[in-house]
């Protein structure tokens, strides 16, 4: 049998905040994070506004020397890391090092820098790029560093696939412990694409909401008007643990991670199945992997972007999944909060799913006004619920045709 896996840290960098109390308070409050975008100057871009993680001082958090040889990107995934360490209590000196490991996803990793050292190459020629320009900018970073923090020695890598790459990571970090490979991961997913070719390439690509004189209201998944997600940034961190060395040394366990289902659509690099059907495949095998059934989910964390193809896909593969299940199913996106933080939405969304079986709380989808065509489910309209959760999926899916959903469950021994 494999082993279970349980989660046991969360952390946290994310528009509504930086620590787990002011996040889960501000996605049941109904709260939007979402506000004109400061970072740089917005005026030529079609988009002003995005999920921009504010009051970020990284010389602060990290020393001047250490702050110049991370992207921002890096740093978020320190700083989320840190947080769910802490919140674990754990020691990992009690793990032999080399059962302890790191998966952290990004959909870009440190576009940012890329951005920077190209416009010195151009402007000073290429003997000025920075020494730190391919450490900085390289997918795995975050990992990497986050693993020399803690001079952990087992697997250690990340994951690239777009919108689904911290759903990926986890579902990965599941499998290493499962099969005895790891004891523990430290896992999520990190984005920092709030930069001139970010906003501007998305914009480009017609994805984003063009909302700019009201921005909280922007990010509208399953509405009638919705035109377009929200770009936004940050991190998304959980410690997954083996079971009984978990209980073992007192841990709080927040969830049970049960299954892990990914597919691909093999249809289009940007536009999802219409229908839903690599998205369906994910959370049919989810199910299988986890072994429970359609009634057994009580809440699902809809990938839910805000886009007119995407969360109509999503319904449908929905109530394929569920049948008859699907219209007492009851869903989500915290997205309309928080925007899409790309490739560590999936981390950010595990985490508030983890949350809402510890709290007996479903965050709600803001700006759901009058639902769309086809978007017929309970999508928890602009209030958090209070009710009973045992069993809940996530769901995330990103360019590519990559879909990844996720099954966690209320712990009991």
């Amino acid at each position: 049998m494999p082993r279970r896996v349980v989660i046991t840290g969360l952390g946290v960098v994310t528009a509504l905040g930086r620590t787990l109390e002011s996040f889960w308070s501000g996605l049941c409050e109904g709260k939007s994070g979402i506000a004109p975008l400061t970072l740089f100057d917005t005026t030529a871009f079609k988009v002003h506004f995005g999920g921009q993680v504010h009051g970020w001082e990284p010389e602060a958090l990290f020393g001047t020397k250490e702050a110049r040889r991370l992207d921002r990107f890096a740093q978020f995934a320190m700083i989320a890391a840190e947080g769910a360490v802490a919140d674990s209590g754990i020691d990992f000196s009690m793990f032999p090092p080399e059962k302890n490991g790191v998966l952290i996803g990004s959909g870009i990793g440190g576009l940012s820098e890329f951005e920077t050292q190209h416009a010195i190459m151009m402007e000073r020629g290429p003997s000025r790029i920075s020494p730190f320009t391919i450490p900085k900018l390289m997918v795995n970073a975050g990992s990497g560093h986050v693993s020399i923090r803690w001079g952990l020695q087992g697997p250690c890598s990340a994951v690239a696939t777009a919108c689904a790459s911290a759903a990926n990571a986890i579902g990965d970090s599941f499998r290493l412990i499962q099969s005895g490979l790891a004891d523990v991961m430290i896992t999520g997913g990190s984005e920092a694409a709030i930069t001139h070719m970010g906003l501007g390439g998305f914009a480009a690509l017609r994805a984003l909401s063009t909302r700019n004189d009201d921005p909280t209201r922007a990010s509208r998944p399953f509405d009638r008007d919705r035109d377009g997600f929200v770009l936004s940034e940050g991190a998304g961190v959980l410690i997954l643990e083996e079971e009984s060395l978990a209980r073992k040394r007192g841990a709080r366990i927040y969830a049970e991670l049960l299954g892990y289902g990914m597919s691909a659509d093999g249809t289009h690099i940007t536009a999802p199945d219409e229908e839903g059907r690599g998205a369906a495949r994910a959370m049919t095998l989810c199910l299988t992997d986890a072994r429970r059934d359609p009634h057994d989910v009580d809440y699902i964390n809809a990938h839910g972007t805000s886009t007119e193809l995407g969360d109509l896909a999503e319904t449908k593969a929905m109530k394929s999944v569920f049948g008859p299940q699907a219209s007492k199913l009851q869903v989500s996106s915290t997205k309309s909060q928080l925007g899409h933080l790309l490739g560590a939405s999936g981390g950010v969304e595990l985490i508030a799913s983890a949350l809402a079986i510890q709290s007996n709380v479903l965050p709600p989808t803001i700006n759901l006004d009058n639902p769309g065509e086809g978007c017929d489910l309970d999508y928890i309209p602009n209030v958090a619920r209070e009710t009973r959760v045992d069993h809940v999926m996530s769901n995330s899916f990103g360019f590519g045709g990559h879909n990844a959903s996720l099954l966690i469950g209320r712990y009991t021994p």
